[in-house]
């Protein structure tokens, strides 16, 4: 199977054009998930939510089943007709000509009426088991061959089959052509696994392949019994039609003496029945010749099966599924087939204990969850039937080679299911859901070694008679749409060894990953696992805190990282989810400890962040880089002081000029100043270069830009003497006093805390302490302006959003040091020294 589609057929990618990305980080300076500010949810209005819903209908379901289903119970009239018709014959011979007249019958008569009998009872027996035959004979998915779409039809006449040839040579010639090209299409290389192996029972008889008897094995296999019957029944129908026409038209019922009254209504009686007699023949072979025509001519089955898209070895579905309907359509209401679908049918056979069954459910369920004209109604069927969802599960835990195709079919079931919130929520429900997703992945590390060391990991690779990495990527897509959920990314935190699995699966080396011609499902591989690893650790709540800590206490995940970010030049992608995994894991204090202790991630990221080679296109991974090292560093005094000893403070005050990295930029400044320590004041020195381009920017910049510098600015400032204020102010041509009305305009405009900029107005009352200490002049502009009134309205509308530097959702996360309160406190008591 060509896994190329599959694999990629959901995989999104990071696409953004550059007027869109210039705009995204003009208003939030950040591309990846956003920890700096809450995030609110946000209420959509539908107007066609508001109609009534029972007044909006569905489209209508695409169904090619839905001719088979017309088909049979076409058939099925036909054929209630000809029993009908045949039952009152054979009550009209048995009682009125056998009983009433059967001493006074013309010898041809009576043998007439007797072998006609003979004739339909024999044929009534054999109808009423053709079709039983006939379904058994599709019990083996191995009929599926070169020739198997004409099994249903394989006991179609002769004559037919010479016209066709004669008038549509054309005609087979294609067809020949085009099987020739689907047998060629699924023809798997010697090193590829055959899935068309199927599994036999061990300790019973296939039905289809039961010799009935000891000799004349071939003949008397069940599957060629339903061909017997075929043709015994058109024979005995022809010979019914030839004696009653011939007694029909002769009409040589024998001679009636004048006075006779015993034989008077002989005549008439012979009429009917041989009229009953020939009508129900006439009305069998109606049937067969309307079968044939659809069947043979038409091809209505051959036409089903590519509507349905289920290819060469579909047919044996759509045999099945047409005996199905035309059973039901014969033994009970005609309108009982009509109620079939192959959703339904597939869903039925899943449940089979026959292997044969299961493929066979399976490849059609598969088929019509990833088509896109049957996939949603497909997917709703499945996804509010338990026991089918339950099914699917159960087998991703078959790992017999035999039944690989199952296994993998149910596992692509899974993963559209899981594209829906509800059904990922169900499939997450089912008990030991997790387990067996777990069981599609296939690496593995031996236990029982010494403690002081770790065993190897082991990746199951293909083989000709398995193909373990179609599975690998699945379980990981799987594992991808569950974890959409919070509550779920709970459930894979909590399955036993499947967070292992998973980081081991981000392992990429870097021969792989600096090598161009590098198997693309190696990078798929590592690419879904760092897609899953970081939804897992953006998980919010206290299920997200433990699993950044089960993540962080692996000890490969750090190193992992590390060699994405050192030889991923040519894997942006991959890049970009490694630096976000890095973001949400340095939420936790231990974590953030670990990713600075771990040689040469900072410095990588250091390196991508200042990296002007990487495309345009792929710039927003350096906009994460910098969101990673500014949540690195903040509230880590170790960090801050790594970063300091790798000398990257000029390229961070030059990137204050760049509208690309400025933001993030002023992020890290901030926390190294506010977070380094007092013994790195040396090495915080050469930041204050920063202080013009901060003040521009301050009186320049709006929204989370004019934020971030004014936190910078309210940090960096403390560094310098008041002569170096001083000076700073005089080479960005910027008054003391214009700095005052801008900060004081800030607490006008943001009356109450805003969720863009949470920490705005802390920033700006900072900066304004740092102004008026030892500064009556600024003092005296402050009380001017109108500060104190400021000041006052803000202890009336301060807020928990106020209180911290980043948020988990709308959980705060990491509670600054001093409260608003105390800042508008220590303000309004240096407004008092006027």
């Amino acid at each position: 199977m060509d896994l190329g589609a599959s694999n990629t057929e959901s995989e999104g990618s990071v696409q953004l054009q550059i007027s869109e990305l210039n705009a995204r980080l003009s208003e939030t300076g950040s591309v990846g998930s956003i920890v700096f500010e809450p995030q609110t949810c946000s209420v959509e209005t539908n107007n066609s939510s508001t109609t009534n819903s029972g007044s909006r209908t569905r489209p209508a379901i695409r169904a090619p089943e839905k001719k088979l289903t017309l088909f049979a119970l076409r058939l099925a009239v036909l054929e209630k007709a000809a029993s009908g018709i045949g039952t009152l014959g054979f009550i009209w011979a048995t009682v009125v000509l056998l009983g009433g007249f059967a001493i006074t019958l013309d010898k041809t008569d009576f043998w007439f009426i007797t072998v006609i009998l003979l004739i339909e009872g024999t044929r009534i027996f054999s109808r009423s088991h053709e079709l039983e035959w006939q379904h058994q004979a599709t019990w083996s998915i191995t009929n599926v061959g070169i020739n198997s779409f004409r099994a249903i039809k394989s006991s179609s006449s002769l004559i037919l089959r010479t016209v066709k040839t004669i008038f549509r040579p054309v005609f087979h010639s294609r067809k020949a052509s085009q099987r020739s090209r689907e047998i060629s299409g699924m023809t798997r290389q010697a090193s590829r696994r055959i899935w068309d192996r199927k599994k036999m029972p061990t300790r019973t008889w296939t039905s289809s392949e039961v010799p009935l008897l000891p000799y004349a094995k071939w003949v008397f296999i069940s599957r060629n019994v339903s061909k017997i019957l075929y043709w015994l029944q058109l024979a005995s129908a022809t010979a019914c039609v030839v004696l009653s026409m011939i007694k029909l038209v002769h009409q040589n019922y024998g001679e009636i003496e004048k006075g006779d009254t015993d034989k008077k209504n002989r005549k008439s009686a012979l009429i009917i029945f041989y009229s009953l007699a020939l009508a129900e023949a006439l009305l069998f072979l109606l049937e067969k010749a309307y079968w044939e025509w659809k069947v043979s001519v038409r091809s209505l089955l051959d036409e089903v099966n590519k509507e349905c898209d289920l290819g060469q070895s579909g047919m044996i579905s759509i045999k099945r599924f047409f005996y199905d309907a035309y059973s039901k359509c014969v033994n009970g209401s005609i309108f009982d087939g009509l109620k079939m679908d192959m959703v339904t049918f597939a869903m039925e056979l899943l449940d089979s204990n026959s292997p044969d069954e299961q493929l066979i459910g399976a490849r059609i369920l598969r088929k019509f969850a990833t088509s896109k004209v049957f996939s949603d109604d497909t997917l709703q069927k499945i996804g509010i039937n338990l026991s089918v969802m339950e099914r699917l599960v159960e087998m991703l835990n078959w790992k017999d080679p035999q039944e690989e195709e199952i296994r993998y079919s149910a596992a692509e079931i899974l993963s559209k299911l899981a594209e829906k919130k509800q059904n990922s929520i169900r499939i997450a429900g089912i008990p030991g859901a997790m387990e067996s997703i777990s069981c599609l992945l296939h690496v593995s590390r031996s236990h029982g070694g010494a403690t002081d060391e770790i065993s190897e990991k082991r990746i199951i690779f293909d083989n000709e008679n398995y193909g373990s990495w179609a599975f690998n990527h699945l379980g990981l897509l799987i594992l991808k749409k569950l974890a959409r959920d919070h509550d779920i990314c709970g459930k894979i935190g909590y399955t036993r060894g499947l967070l292992p699995k998973i980081i081991d699966f981000m392992h990429a080396e870097g021969r792989v990953l600096t090598d161009s011609t590098a198997a693309p499902s190696q990078i798929l591989t590592v690419k879904r696992s760092l897609q899953v690893l970081k939804m897992l650790a953006g998980t919010a709540g206290a299920a997200g805190k433990q699993l950044r800590k089960e993540i962080s206490e692996i000890v490969f995940t750090i190193s992992y990282i590390r060699d994405i970010l050192r030889y991923g030049k040519k894997h942006p992608e991959l890049q970009m989810l490694a630096i976000e995994v890095l973001t949400s894991l340095a939420i936790e204090e231990d974590a953030t400890e670990r990713i600075g202790s771990t040689g040469g991630v900072l410095k990588e990221l250091l390196n991508i962040f200042f990296n002007e080679e990487i495309p345009e296109n792929w710039s927003h991974v350096r906009v994460a880089a910098g969101e990673a090292l500014s949540m690195l560093v903040l509230e880590s005094k170790n960090d801050c002081q790594r970063i300091l000893k790798l000398r990257m403070n000029q390229k961070l005050v030059k990137a204050l000029e760049s509208p690309l990295l400025r933001i993030n930029a002023a992020r890290i400044l901030r926390n190294l100043c506010a977070y380094s320590g007092k013994d790195c004041f040396e090495e915080l020195e050469g930041l204050t270069d920063a202080g013009p381009a901060v003040l521009e920017a301050i009186m320049k910049e709006e929204n989370k830009l004019l934020e971030v510098m004014v936190g910078v600015a309210a940090c960096i400032f403390k560094l310098m003497s008041s002569q170096e204020a001083c000076n700073m102010f005089k080479r960005a041509q910027f008054p003391e006093s214009d700095l005052a009305y801008k900060l004081v305009q800030i607490l006008k405009n943001y009356h109450y805390p805003s969720i863009k900029v949470p920490n705005i107005r802390r920033y700006a009352i900072e900066l304004a302490i740092w102004m008026m200490k030892d500064n009556v002049a600024n003092i005296l502009t402050y009380v001017r302006l109108g500060m104190e009134r400021e000041l006052e309205s803000i202890l009336d509308t301060t807020s928990e959003l106020e209180s911290f530097n980043i948020f988990s959702g709308t959980v705060g996360l990491c509670r600054h040091n001093t409260t608003i309160h105390t800042l508008v406190e220590t303000a309004m008591k240096l407004l008092a020294e006027k």
